[in-house]
């Protein structure tokens, strides 16, 4: 299974940029387990339609597990456990 967290957002988005900070400090408890990358869904069509309303949203596709915003470093550590596991 691959272990990649994408973050769904946007370039100007003040809680995707938020997000992103509370993804990378939750991160650097695993030690390179997880690979990270940043798709912005104005600029990938096929998530447009089902994300526009919900970003910033954390996803593992290959488990199909989402954390949808608001969420805190704690829950981040726990999605990120869950995909581990």
């Amino acid at each position: 299974m691959s272990f990649t967290l994408v973050l769904l957002g946007t370039e100007s988005c003040h809680l995707c940029e938020q997000a992103e900070e509370l993804v990378l400090s939750a991160l650097c408890q695993f030690s390179g387990e997880l690979a990270f990358i940043k798709i912005d869904i104005a600029e990938e069509s096929q998530y447009l339609a089902s994300y526009e309303l919900r970003i910033p949203v954390l996803c593992h596709f290959d488990s199909g597990k989402e954390l949808q915003w608001p969420f805190d470093k704690a829950q981040v550590l726990l999605f990120i456990k869950e995909v581990l596991d």
